[in-house]
């Protein structure tokens, strides 16, 4: 059984998904979503969890510096608990200040041009907010 992690936006969701012992972490893919429009790419999700046999999930829950819970935040609990109470798995939110500022940091240094940080980078802010969780536990 895996662990998928997600980094939820407003345009699109970053899935990284454990390995097998729950040790590492990695990007798998970005699901393109209309939070405005109410298509929140619920059906991919499960289609993710079932052919990866996901048993717990990670998600992303942005806090303002001073620790508060802003929109943003407020929408990944809201993702968060549509997860839990569609597939009936355990959801934990995970605080993920930072994480995004860091893998665009490692992107640029990394040299990846401004097109290709764009398709990868919230996949792999997904990787940082599930590695974090998975280190937390080991």
């Amino acid at each position: 059984m895996r662990i998928m992690g997600l980094d939820v936006g407003s345009k699109t969701v970053g899935v990284a998904l454990s390995d097998a012992f729950g040790w590492t972490a990695q990007g798998l893919k970005t699901i393109e979503i209309n939070e405005a429009k109410g298509e929140f790419g619920f059906n991919e999700v499960e289609k993710l969890i079932k052919e990866y046999e996901v048993s717990k999930m990670v998600i992303g829950l942005p806090k303002n510096m001073n620790g508060t819970i802003g929109p943003r935040g407020e929408a990944s609990q809201f993702y968060a608990d549509e997860i839990n109470q569609r597939f009936g798995i355990p959801v934990i939110l995970w605080d993920e200040r930072l994480t995004t500022v860091a893998a665009e940091r490692i992107l640029l240094e990394a040299d990846v041009s401004r097109k290709k940080r764009k398709k990868v980078i919230d996949k792999m802010a997904a990787a940082m907010i599930l590695q974090g969780y998975l280190d937390s536990q080991n």
